[in-house]
């Protein structure tokens, strides 16, 4: 993947079908480099998690993953999903309790994300200078972060652009 990328595809115009294949080809990478495997299903849910820059709940995921023929049990898409968490190619956005592909796979980052309330869009942001402020406030009482994801409602540039027509 290129620094080349828009940072925050969700909300801006870019080349979905080459942004979700960039992505694809990271976690092909990732996970063969770690030795483990991305099954058929676990590639398939990643896939389902690419079609669109918004995040899906569990139910959403196994409803999609049984029209492709895979079983219809909810553990078949949790594990899929943890197994994705757990190795950095999808992450949990809990004000939705629903899950989003990671769009810097292998990259060390605490993310940011921008959910619009309108459509529910989710744009991944790698900000270090947020994270870097977000430790050093810690620091300053004591408090030693293990893992952080910042998550901000509001409305993206499409939404606000339909509500002042």
């Amino acid at each position: 993947m290129t620094g080349q990328r828009n940072p925050t595809p969700a909300f801006g115009e870019h080349d979905h079908k080459s942004c979700a294949h960039d992505v694809l080809e990271a976690a092909d990478r990732l996970v063969r480099e770690a030795g483990l495997r991305l099954t058929p299903v676990r590639r398939r849910t990643l896939e389902i998690l690419l079609e669109q820059h918004r995040a899906l709940g569990a139910y959403e995921v196994l409803e999609r993953l049984a029209s492709d023929g895979f079983a219809h049990q909810p553990p078949v898409a949790y594990r899929a999903l943890d197994f994705l968490v757990a190795n950095g190619l999808a992450h949990r956005v809990r004000r939705l309790n629903a899950f989003t592909a990671c769009m810097h796979p292998g990259e060390s980052h605490a993310p940011v994300f921008l959910i619009c309330s309108s459509c529910d869009a989710v744009a991944e942001l790698s900000e270090a200078a947020v994270s870097a402020a977000l430790r050093q406030s810690a620091d300053r009482i004591g408090f030693q972060i293990d893992r952080m994801s910042l998550e901000a409602v509001g409305t993206c540039p499409a939404c606000r652009d339909k509500a002042s027509q």
